[in-house]
């Protein structure tokens, strides 16, 4: 099991907690596809996108959020 540890998170996104944020967001779609379909390492959904993220395979882009005009 390898340990993904916060500078490599923030190397690759620029800061830790984007980094996190990424990589939950494409935990979630990953959840999205059947079991069956995923890779059966047996690693958890979050651990695989954290590696994908270090590893550079995820591309993202920031999109700013509007704001409301109430």
């Amino acid at each position: 099991m390898r340990i993904t540890t916060p500078a490599e998170v923030a190397r690759q996104a620029g800061n830790k907690y984007l980094g996190v944020l990424v990589a939950a967001k494409f935990a979630r779609f990953l959840n999205e596809f059947p079991k069956d379909q995923l890779s059966a390492s047996g690693e958890k959904l979050t651990t695989q996108a954290l590696d994908s993220l270090v590893e550079g395979e995820l591309n993202y882009k920031l999109v700013r959020r509007r704001r409301s005009e109430a």
